[in-house]
């Protein structure tokens, strides 16, 4: 397994406690000149020269954002005043006293779908528990209000369960209501046993948290908050220590929606987080459900208005989910025990059963919704260039790839 440096890993650290969440700035200065020389620039350590100007302005600029002329300028002054408090190695050292880890894009265990928020990629990943972060295909969103119904609870609890049953991970925000009824339930779908009764290690749920891995949040969800992290696991973008703010929370939306397949909003008001989650999740051309509620529920509003604006499809069960996570790959869904699950009794044929590897990744690479450049494909699905242009075409004679007038590609139906 290929480790990064420890340098890697306390430039990473440093960059994470500096930098706040989805600041393109920091990404573009690191992709510009490495993590090591951006904490040296970000911290004040060392100058910004021209080249390294002129680079974070050209990646910025090539993203789409304005005035990136003065922008590194404007970042540092942002970043100076947590410089002083840095310490890398003690955030590294607290993080392993927890049971967890720091991942980082040069380690192989990096999950490789967060490749896809740009320049709004996280610096590393803080994680507390002995379970990976499977692929976003094997994960599926289940999010939804703090002050939940009776019916929104229930439902959360037949979803969850039936997604972990058929082998699926469950990913929501440790928040009360449908979060912790997400969790909760995962975590009781897939039982007790675990490594030590001879079973692999199985990712029921992961709580994406908008603090630091030691500060359970909220607090009332402390001991579920243990129970996932022994049995799951927790992830933060932001250093040991670190306060949930506001921005942290929206942020930490991206990431759930972007480590899923799919988003179901199970009940969600009018403005809602959940909604904020579902929203990434239609831009990153993920698949995107919402459960119907009684229509004088406020707290199934939000739900209808996603349904209503056509930003979602209607789901009332897992296989359902199932669907919208894997529209491709449907098939027979097992429990553990090879047992067919209900909801999905007659196999089909799989889009990739007669294709090559590297067309197999290709497809798995293309979003379903809104297309994606040739260089983006290379880089989710590890070809190169040549190799994707070529692939493309035979997706394309396939009836699997489709691409549009300006250049973009995504998935077509057979």
């Amino acid at each position: 397994m290929n480790r990064p440096s420890q340098e890697v890993l306390a430039a990473r650290a440093a960059l994470s406690r500096l930098v706040e969440p989805s600041d393109a700035v920091g990404q573009a200065l690191v992709a510009a000149v490495g993590p090591e020389r951006a904490a040296g620039i970000a911290a004040g350590r060392e100058p910004a020269r021209a080249a390294a100007r002129r680079g974070v302005a050209s990646l910025l600029e090539d993203n789409g954002f304005r005035g990136s002329g003065q922008a590194l300028t404007e970042a540092l002054e942002r970043w100076r005043p947590r410089a002083a408090s840095l310490a890398p190695e003690r955030d590294l050292a607290t993080v392993s006293r927890f049971r967890g880890t720091m991942l980082v894009p040069e380690d192989d265990l990096w999950p490789q779908a967060l490749h896809e928020l740009g320049l709004g990629m996280p610096f590393c990943l803080w994680t507390r528990g002995n379970a990976a972060i499977p692929p976003a295909g094997k994960c599926v969103a289940v999010v939804g209000s703090r002050d939940a119904t009776a019916y929104g609870l229930a439902v959360t609890g037949e979803l969850s369960a039936g997604l972990v049953l058929r082998g699926r991970t469950v990913v929501s925000g440790g928040a009360y209501g449908i979060d912790a009824q997400a969790h909760r339930s995962a975590l009781a779908a897939a039982g007790t046993n675990g490594p030590d009764a001879g079973e692999p290690v199985r990712t029921p749920t992961i709580a994406v948290l908008a603090g630091g891995i030691d500060r359970f949040y909220p607090a009332g969800n402390e001991d579920l908050l243990r129970a996932v992290a022994d049995r799951g696991l927790i992830l933060s973008e932001v250093p040991p220590g670190s306060a949930p703010t506001r921005w942290r929370f929206l942020q930490r939306n991206r990431l759930i929606a972007t480590l899923s397949a799919a988003t179901i909003v199970v009940e969600a008001r009018w403005r809602s987080g959940a909604l904020n989650t579902a929203h990434h999740a239609a831009g990153l051309g993920r698949g995107v459900g919402a459960v119907p509620g009684p229509v004088h529920s406020a707290n199934s509003a939000g739900c209808h208005r996603l349904l209503r604006d056509g930003s979602a499809v209607c789901v009332s069960d897992a296989a359902e989910v199932l669907e919208l996570a894997d529209p491709f790959g449907a098939g027979l869904a097992e429990n553990s025990s090879g047992n067919v699950l209900p909801g999905q009794n007659q196999p089909v044929r799989a889009d990739h059963d007669d294709l090559a590897v590297e067309d197999i990744l290709l497809l798995d690479a293309l979003p379903l919704r809104s297309g994606s450049p040739v260089e983006k494909l290379a880089m989710v699905a590890g070809l190169g260039i040549p190799a994707v242009r070529a692939g493309l075409a035979r997706l394309e004679l396939e009836g699997l790839a489709r691409c549009s007038g300006s250049g973009l590609w995504r998935r077509a139906g057979r």
